[in-house]
């Protein structure tokens, strides 16, 4: 499964089989579908990484990190600090 691929939309929201999540460019793992949950955002949400190094983070904005491939760098997206379907968790 790769992730992040946006040209013609994101076939991976609604997909949950158990699987692995890996960068579409270098297909480093990101995340396990076992993180994975139902968010009303338009993209895939996960309460966290499947390594410690799956991705990499840059403070964005205060509540937001900046996302890449902890390999490649490819873009990933965001993680929103505190806004997990559980009190404290991340969504990535």
């Amino acid at each position: 499964m790769s992730f992040c691929s946006f040209l013609g939309g994101e076939v991976f929201k609604d997909h949950f089989q158990p699987g692995i999540y890996v960068c579409a460019k270098c297909g480093h793992e990101l995340f396990s579908s076992r993180s994975k949950y139902e968010h009303s955002s338009p993209w895939p949400a996960f309460t966290e990484t499947i390594h410690e190094d799956s991705v990499a983070k840059l403070l964005e904005r205060p509540g937001a990190l900046k996302v890449s491939c902890g390999k490649c760098g490819n873009g990933l997206g965001h993680e929103f600090l505190n806004d997990g379907p559980k009190r404290g968790q991340s969504r990535f």
